[in-house]
Protein backbone atom coordinates (compact mmCIF):
# COMPACT_ATOMS: atom_id res chain seq x y z
CA UNK A 1 0.00 0.00 0.00
CA UNK A 2 1.85 3.01 -1.37
CA UNK A 3 0.67 6.79 0.05
CA UNK A 4 1.84 9.91 -1.51
CA UNK A 5 4.92 9.78 0.40
CA UNK A 6 8.26 8.65 -1.24
CA UNK A 7 8.93 5.06 0.82
CA UNK A 8 12.20 5.31 -0.68
CA UNK A 9 12.95 8.43 2.05
CA UNK A 10 10.99 6.51 4.58
CA UNK A 11 7.21 6.84 5.30
CA UNK A 12 5.35 9.02 7.19
CA UNK A 13 2.95 7.21 9.68
CA UNK A 14 1.25 8.41 12.87
CA UNK A 15 0.67 6.90 16.18
CA UNK A 16 -2.39 7.92 18.66
CA UNK A 17 -2.72 6.46 22.37
CA UNK A 18 -4.87 7.56 25.33
CA UNK A 19 -3.05 5.94 28.16
CA UNK A 20 -4.53 3.83 31.76
CA UNK A 21 -5.07 8.08 33.09
CA UNK A 22 -7.66 8.83 30.52
CA UNK A 23 -6.35 12.13 30.50
CA UNK A 24 -6.04 13.07 26.39
CA UNK A 25 -4.56 12.09 24.13
CA UNK A 26 -0.95 11.38 22.35
CA UNK A 27 -0.35 11.65 18.31
CA UNK A 28 3.08 11.51 16.59
CA UNK A 29 4.15 11.87 13.52
CA UNK A 30 7.13 10.00 12.88
CA UNK A 31 9.21 9.23 9.59
CA UNK A 32 10.03 5.33 9.60
CA UNK A 33 12.73 3.75 7.19
CA UNK A 34 13.54 0.08 7.34
CA UNK A 35 11.09 -1.91 9.42
CA UNK A 36 11.75 -4.68 12.00
CA UNK A 37 15.26 -4.70 13.98
CA UNK A 38 16.40 -2.38 11.51
CA UNK A 39 13.49 0.45 11.33
CA UNK A 40 14.74 3.99 12.50
CA UNK A 41 12.18 6.52 13.56
CA UNK A 42 12.47 10.19 13.49
CA UNK A 43 9.82 12.06 15.07
CA UNK A 44 8.59 14.69 12.83
CA UNK A 45 5.48 16.45 15.49
CA UNK A 46 3.98 15.59 18.58
CA UNK A 47 1.06 16.92 20.23
CA UNK A 48 -1.15 16.31 23.45
CA UNK A 49 -4.71 17.02 22.84
CA UNK A 50 -6.12 17.00 26.54
CA UNK A 51 -9.88 15.34 26.52
CA UNK A 52 -12.69 17.80 27.21
CA UNK A 53 -13.50 17.56 30.90
CA UNK A 54 -17.01 16.56 30.24
CA UNK A 55 -15.55 13.17 28.05
CA UNK A 56 -12.99 12.57 30.82
CA UNK A 57 -15.92 12.65 33.28
CA UNK A 58 -17.57 10.14 31.47
CA UNK A 59 -14.95 7.92 30.73
CA UNK A 60 -14.20 7.75 34.53
CA UNK A 61 -17.83 6.90 35.29
CA UNK A 62 -18.18 4.00 33.52
CA UNK A 63 -16.18 2.37 36.38
CA UNK A 64 -18.74 3.48 38.93
CA UNK A 65 -20.13 -0.06 40.35
CA UNK A 66 -23.73 2.31 39.96
CA UNK A 67 -23.52 3.75 36.28
CA UNK A 68 -26.64 4.01 34.55
CA UNK A 69 -27.19 2.42 31.41
CA UNK A 70 -23.15 1.86 31.12
CA UNK A 71 -23.46 -0.04 27.90
CA UNK A 72 -25.17 2.73 25.65
CA UNK A 73 -22.91 5.47 27.55
CA UNK A 74 -19.44 3.13 26.29
CA UNK A 75 -21.49 2.39 23.21
CA UNK A 76 -21.64 6.66 22.43
CA UNK A 77 -17.94 7.21 23.83
CA UNK A 78 -16.89 4.80 21.28
CA UNK A 79 -18.04 7.26 17.96
CA UNK A 80 -17.06 10.55 20.29
CA UNK A 81 -13.59 9.23 21.23
CA UNK A 82 -13.22 8.38 16.79
CA UNK A 83 -14.25 11.94 16.67
CA UNK A 84 -11.61 13.01 19.01
CA UNK A 85 -8.70 10.61 17.73
CA UNK A 86 -9.39 11.88 13.79
CA UNK A 87 -8.96 15.29 15.09
CA UNK A 88 -5.42 14.55 16.84
CA UNK A 89 -4.40 12.85 13.93
CA UNK A 90 -5.32 15.98 11.71
CA UNK A 91 -3.65 18.70 14.39
CA UNK A 92 -0.28 16.81 14.70
CA UNK A 93 -0.52 16.86 10.76
CA UNK A 94 -1.29 20.70 10.68
CA UNK A 95 1.40 21.49 13.00
CA UNK A 96 3.83 19.79 11.23
CA UNK A 97 3.09 21.52 8.10
CA UNK A 98 2.04 17.75 6.47
CA UNK A 99 -0.57 17.27 4.38
CA UNK A 100 -2.85 13.83 5.69
CA UNK A 101 -2.59 12.56 1.97
CA UNK A 102 0.86 12.72 3.01
CA UNK A 103 0.68 9.91 5.71
CA UNK A 104 1.27 6.44 4.81
CA UNK A 105 -0.82 4.54 7.95
CA UNK A 106 -2.03 5.69 11.41
CA UNK A 107 -1.69 3.39 14.44
CA UNK A 108 -4.41 3.61 17.32
CA UNK A 109 -3.94 2.16 20.21
CA UNK A 110 -7.71 3.83 21.22
CA UNK A 111 -8.63 3.94 24.69
CA UNK A 112 -8.72 1.18 27.27
CA UNK A 113 -12.05 0.73 29.30
CA UNK A 114 -11.59 -2.39 30.61
CA UNK A 115 -8.32 -5.43 31.19
CA UNK A 116 -9.23 -8.80 32.43
CA UNK A 117 -5.88 -10.11 32.37
CA UNK A 118 -7.26 -13.02 33.92
CA UNK A 119 -10.47 -14.76 33.98
CA UNK A 120 -13.33 -13.39 37.15
CA UNK A 121 -14.87 -15.95 39.24
CA UNK A 122 -17.44 -13.73 39.98
CA UNK A 123 -18.89 -14.14 36.50
CA UNK A 124 -20.33 -16.13 34.54
CA UNK A 125 -18.49 -16.53 30.91
CA UNK A 126 -15.80 -14.24 32.09
CA UNK A 127 -12.39 -15.01 30.33
CA UNK A 128 -9.03 -13.45 29.41
CA UNK A 129 -10.22 -10.27 27.40
CA UNK A 130 -9.45 -6.34 27.20
CA UNK A 131 -11.63 -3.50 25.55
CA UNK A 132 -10.45 -0.14 23.60
CA UNK A 133 -12.39 2.19 22.23
CA UNK A 134 -12.19 5.34 19.97
CA UNK A 135 -13.69 3.69 16.44
CA UNK A 136 -11.09 3.89 14.04
CA UNK A 137 -13.47 3.59 11.08
CA UNK A 138 -14.50 7.23 12.25
CA UNK A 139 -10.84 7.88 11.78
CA UNK A 140 -10.07 7.19 8.64
CA UNK A 141 -13.32 8.18 7.85
CA UNK A 142 -12.69 11.80 9.01
CA UNK A 143 -8.85 11.36 7.68
CA UNK A 144 -8.67 9.54 4.66
CA UNK A 145 -5.78 7.92 6.37
CA UNK A 146 -6.06 3.89 6.35
CA UNK A 147 -6.07 3.19 10.03
CA UNK A 148 -4.60 -0.01 11.89
CA UNK A 149 -6.29 -0.41 15.26
CA UNK A 150 -7.06 -3.17 17.88
CA UNK A 151 -3.69 -4.22 18.83
CA UNK A 152 -4.50 -6.17 21.51
CA UNK A 153 -6.95 -8.46 20.24
CA UNK A 154 -4.55 -10.64 18.15
CA UNK A 155 -2.38 -11.31 21.35
CA UNK A 156 -5.13 -12.84 23.12
CA UNK A 157 -5.96 -15.16 20.21
CA UNK A 158 -2.57 -16.33 20.21
CA UNK A 159 -3.11 -17.04 24.49
CA UNK A 160 -1.31 -13.72 25.42
CA UNK A 161 -2.41 -11.15 28.37
CA UNK A 162 -1.97 -8.63 25.25
CA UNK A 163 0.32 -6.23 27.44
CA UNK A 164 2.57 -4.86 27.72
CA UNK A 165 2.72 -3.64 23.60
CA UNK A 166 5.55 -0.80 24.02
CA UNK A 167 8.45 -3.79 24.36
CA UNK A 168 8.09 -4.24 20.81
CA UNK A 169 9.25 -0.63 20.74
CA UNK A 170 12.20 -1.08 23.84
CA UNK A 171 13.87 -3.27 21.81
CA UNK A 172 13.48 -1.63 18.42
CA UNK A 173 14.70 1.30 19.35
CA UNK A 174 17.10 1.17 22.98
CA UNK A 175 18.28 -2.50 22.96
CA UNK A 176 22.17 -2.26 23.22
CA UNK A 177 25.11 -5.13 22.34
CA UNK A 178 26.73 -4.84 25.53
CA UNK A 179 24.47 -3.47 28.28
CA UNK A 180 21.54 -5.21 29.82
CA UNK A 181 18.63 -2.62 30.11
CA UNK A 182 15.39 -2.08 32.03
CA UNK A 183 12.97 0.51 30.38
CA UNK A 184 10.64 1.36 32.66
CA UNK A 185 7.06 3.37 31.88
CA UNK A 186 5.65 4.98 34.78
CA UNK A 187 2.48 5.76 33.00
CA UNK A 188 -1.11 5.07 35.18
CA UNK A 189 0.57 1.91 35.26
CA UNK A 190 4.12 1.08 35.87
CA UNK A 191 5.37 -1.70 33.21
CA UNK A 192 9.09 -2.76 32.22
CA UNK A 193 10.95 -3.93 29.63
CA UNK A 194 13.93 -6.19 29.99
CA UNK A 195 16.30 -5.97 27.05
CA UNK A 196 19.48 -8.73 27.69
CA UNK A 197 22.84 -7.06 26.04
CA UNK A 198 22.63 -8.15 22.50
CA UNK A 199 19.09 -9.49 22.55
CA UNK A 200 17.03 -10.71 19.78
CA UNK A 201 13.12 -10.10 20.06
CA UNK A 202 12.69 -13.61 21.36
CA UNK A 203 14.54 -12.77 24.96
CA UNK A 204 12.55 -9.70 25.63
CA UNK A 205 10.69 -10.02 28.95
CA UNK A 206 8.51 -7.59 30.04
CA UNK A 207 5.45 -7.02 32.26
CA UNK A 208 3.02 -4.43 34.13
CA UNK A 209 4.90 -3.79 37.73
CA UNK A 210 2.03 -2.41 39.43
CA UNK A 211 0.80 0.86 40.16
CA UNK A 212 2.63 3.98 38.26
CA UNK A 213 0.82 7.14 39.00
CA UNK A 214 -3.07 6.24 38.70
CA UNK A 215 -2.90 6.09 42.56
CA UNK A 216 -1.27 9.32 43.35
CA UNK A 217 -3.35 10.90 40.61
CA UNK A 218 -6.49 9.57 42.00
CA UNK A 219 -5.19 10.51 46.15
CA UNK A 220 -4.84 14.08 44.36
CA UNK A 221 -7.72 14.39 42.37
CA UNK A 222 -9.98 13.30 45.59
CA UNK A 223 -8.14 15.06 48.27
CA UNK A 224 -8.50 18.47 45.95
CA UNK A 225 -12.25 17.76 44.80
CA UNK A 226 -10.81 17.74 41.53
CA UNK A 227 -8.61 21.35 42.02
CA UNK A 228 -5.57 19.08 41.06
CA UNK A 229 -5.73 15.71 39.20
CA UNK A 230 -1.80 14.73 39.85
CA UNK A 231 1.10 15.98 42.05
CA UNK A 232 2.97 18.38 39.54
CA UNK A 233 6.69 18.01 40.35
CA UNK A 234 5.79 15.48 43.15
CA UNK A 235 5.70 18.97 45.22
CA UNK A 236 2.41 17.59 47.50
CA UNK A 237 4.88 13.93 48.07
CA UNK A 238 7.96 15.97 48.88
CA UNK A 239 6.39 17.68 51.80
CA UNK A 240 5.64 14.82 53.37
CA UNK A 241 6.64 11.95 55.29
CA UNK A 242 6.49 8.36 54.22
CA UNK A 243 3.93 6.57 56.74
CA UNK A 244 5.64 3.16 57.30
CA UNK A 245 3.33 1.30 58.34
CA UNK A 246 0.56 1.99 55.36
CA UNK A 247 3.42 1.69 52.84
CA UNK A 248 3.98 -1.86 54.35
CA UNK A 249 0.42 -2.96 54.64
CA UNK A 250 -0.15 -1.89 50.84
CA UNK A 251 3.00 -3.58 49.68
CA UNK A 252 1.13 -6.83 50.65
CA UNK A 253 -0.96 -6.06 47.14
CA UNK A 254 -1.04 -10.14 46.05
CA UNK A 255 -0.26 -8.64 42.46
CA UNK A 256 2.94 -7.64 43.60
CA UNK A 257 4.07 -10.95 44.35
CA UNK A 258 2.54 -12.85 41.20
CA UNK A 259 5.13 -13.64 38.54
CA UNK A 260 5.02 -12.60 35.24
CA UNK A 261 3.53 -12.67 32.80
CA UNK A 262 1.38 -10.11 34.10
CA UNK A 263 -0.33 -6.89 33.26
CA UNK A 264 -3.03 -5.20 35.37
CA UNK A 265 -4.82 -1.68 35.29
CA UNK A 266 -7.68 0.70 36.35
CA UNK A 267 -9.67 -2.52 37.65
CA UNK A 268 -7.33 -3.07 40.52
CA UNK A 269 -5.62 0.46 41.01
CA UNK A 270 -8.24 2.66 40.41
CA UNK A 271 -10.84 5.01 42.52
CA UNK A 272 -12.01 2.09 44.81
CA UNK A 273 -8.25 1.60 46.15
CA UNK A 274 -7.82 5.13 46.77
CA UNK A 275 -11.12 5.70 48.65
CA UNK A 276 -10.34 2.79 50.80
CA UNK A 277 -6.81 4.26 51.21
CA UNK A 278 -8.32 7.81 52.20
CA UNK A 279 -10.57 5.18 54.67
CA UNK A 280 -7.24 3.50 56.50
CA UNK A 281 -5.70 6.86 56.70
CA UNK A 282 -8.65 8.72 58.31
CA UNK A 283 -8.97 11.29 55.81
CA UNK A 284 -11.52 12.91 53.91
CA UNK A 285 -12.17 13.75 50.62
CA UNK A 286 -11.08 17.67 49.87
CA UNK A 287 -9.08 18.76 52.41
CA UNK A 288 -6.59 19.53 50.48
CA UNK A 289 -8.56 21.85 48.39
CA UNK A 290 -8.31 25.41 47.74
CA UNK A 291 -9.87 26.87 50.96
CA UNK A 292 -10.02 24.23 52.75
CA UNK A 293 -11.41 24.39 56.20
CA UNK A 294 -9.00 21.22 57.09
CA UNK A 295 -6.93 21.96 60.55
CA UNK A 296 -3.36 21.88 59.71
CA UNK A 297 -3.11 18.63 61.08
CA UNK A 298 -5.02 16.60 58.63
CA UNK A 299 -3.51 18.47 55.51
CA UNK A 300 0.20 17.11 56.88
CA UNK A 301 -1.42 13.81 57.05
CA UNK A 302 -2.75 14.14 53.45
CA UNK A 303 0.78 15.06 52.53
CA UNK A 304 1.93 12.64 54.50
CA UNK A 305 0.15 9.62 52.32
CA UNK A 306 0.62 11.35 48.93
CA UNK A 307 4.35 10.45 49.99
CA UNK A 308 3.44 6.92 51.15
CA UNK A 309 1.63 6.09 47.93
CA UNK A 310 4.64 7.63 45.84
CA UNK A 311 6.90 5.23 47.29
CA UNK A 312 4.82 3.16 46.92
CA UNK A 313 4.71 3.13 43.24
CA UNK A 314 8.73 3.36 43.27
CA UNK A 315 9.08 0.18 46.09
CA UNK A 316 6.91 -1.60 43.97
CA UNK A 317 9.04 -0.71 40.97
CA UNK A 318 12.51 -1.65 42.63
CA UNK A 319 10.72 -4.96 44.39
CA UNK A 320 9.78 -5.77 41.08
CA UNK A 321 13.42 -5.84 39.63
CA UNK A 322 14.81 -7.53 42.39
CA UNK A 323 11.99 -10.46 41.98
CA UNK A 324 11.75 -11.14 38.52
CA UNK A 325 14.89 -9.92 36.48
CA UNK A 326 18.39 -10.73 35.93
CA UNK A 327 21.04 -8.10 36.60
CA UNK A 328 20.41 -4.79 34.77
CA UNK A 329 22.97 -2.42 33.87
CA UNK A 330 20.78 0.56 33.12
CA UNK A 331 17.34 1.73 34.08
CA UNK A 332 15.49 4.10 31.61
CA UNK A 333 12.60 5.98 32.81
CA UNK A 334 9.77 7.09 30.47
CA UNK A 335 6.12 8.30 31.30
CA UNK A 336 4.74 10.80 33.18
CA UNK A 337 6.18 9.71 36.38
CA UNK A 338 9.85 9.96 34.63
CA UNK A 339 8.73 14.15 35.27
CA UNK A 340 8.43 13.87 38.82
CA UNK A 341 11.66 14.46 40.99
CA UNK A 342 10.61 13.13 44.07
CA UNK A 343 9.51 9.54 42.21
CA UNK A 344 12.57 9.91 39.89
CA UNK A 345 14.45 10.42 43.47
CA UNK A 346 13.21 7.50 45.35
CA UNK A 347 13.84 5.76 42.25
CA UNK A 348 17.18 6.65 41.99
CA UNK A 349 17.88 5.87 45.53
CA UNK A 350 16.46 2.23 45.70
CA UNK A 351 18.75 1.42 42.45
CA UNK A 352 22.01 3.34 43.04
CA UNK A 353 24.73 2.33 42.16
CA UNK A 354 22.92 1.04 38.86
CA UNK A 355 22.44 4.13 36.61
CA UNK A 356 18.70 6.08 36.58
CA UNK A 357 17.65 8.06 33.98
CA UNK A 358 15.01 9.55 31.58
CA UNK A 359 14.25 8.10 28.07
CA UNK A 360 14.76 11.55 26.78
CA UNK A 361 18.69 11.13 27.97
CA UNK A 362 18.69 8.07 25.46
CA UNK A 363 17.73 10.99 22.46
CA UNK A 364 14.03 9.28 23.13
CA UNK A 365 11.40 11.90 23.31
CA UNK A 366 9.34 10.51 26.59
CA UNK A 367 6.11 12.65 25.98
CA UNK A 368 5.70 11.04 22.54
CA UNK A 369 6.96 7.58 23.22
CA UNK A 370 3.74 5.61 23.45
CA UNK A 371 2.42 7.40 20.55
CA UNK A 372 5.76 6.40 18.34
CA UNK A 373 5.37 2.77 19.17
CA UNK A 374 1.80 2.37 17.87
CA UNK A 375 3.29 4.24 15.14
CA UNK A 376 5.97 2.16 14.13
CA UNK A 377 3.32 -1.58 15.15
CA UNK A 378 1.17 -0.20 12.38
CA UNK A 379 3.88 0.54 9.96
CA UNK A 380 5.75 -2.91 10.37
CA UNK A 381 2.23 -4.80 10.78
CA UNK A 382 1.22 -3.71 7.29
CA UNK A 383 4.58 -5.23 6.35
CA UNK A 384 3.40 -8.40 8.15
CA UNK A 385 5.81 -8.50 10.85
CA UNK A 386 5.24 -9.87 13.92
CA UNK A 387 4.79 -6.64 16.42
CA UNK A 388 4.03 -8.65 19.56
CA UNK A 389 6.91 -9.90 22.10
CA UNK A 390 5.60 -13.33 23.78
CA UNK A 391 8.22 -12.60 26.71
CA UNK A 392 5.94 -9.93 27.61
CA UNK A 393 2.58 -10.92 27.16
CA UNK A 394 3.01 -14.80 27.71
CA UNK A 395 1.45 -15.67 23.74
CA UNK A 396 2.21 -18.89 22.78
CA UNK A 397 3.84 -17.42 18.94
CA UNK A 398 4.68 -14.07 17.86
CA UNK A 399 1.57 -12.52 15.96
CA UNK A 400 1.04 -9.84 13.42
CA UNK A 401 -0.52 -6.98 15.92
CA UNK A 402 -3.69 -5.05 14.82
CA UNK A 403 -7.09 -4.87 12.36
CA UNK A 404 -6.31 -2.45 9.00
CA UNK A 405 -9.34 -0.23 8.07
CA UNK A 406 -8.92 0.97 4.75
CA UNK A 407 -9.49 4.55 3.66
CA UNK A 408 -10.83 6.66 0.83
CA UNK A 409 -7.86 9.88 0.63
CA UNK A 410 -9.93 12.93 0.83
CA UNK A 411 -10.03 15.29 -2.08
Amino acid sequence: MERANDAGQGRLCAGLISGTSADGIDAALVRITGAGAEARLDLVEFVSVPYPAEVRDELLALYADDAPRAIARLCSLNVVLGQLFAEAALEVCRQAGVQASAVHVIGSHGQTVWHQPEPDASLPLSVLSTLQIGDPSVIAERTGIPVVADFRAADIAAGGQAAPLVPYFDWVVLRHPDRARAVQNIGGIGNVTYLPAGSGLDEVRAFDTGPGNMVIDGLVTLLTDGAATFDRDGTLAAAGTVDGALLDELMTDGYLHQPPPKTTGRERYGLPLVRGILRKSGLREGILRPESDASAAEQERARDVVATVTAYAARSIIDAYARWLPGVDEVIVGGGGSRNPTLMGLLRNGFAPIPVDTVDAYGVNGRAKEAMAFALMAHDGLRGLPTNVPGATGARRAVTLGALVPAVPLH
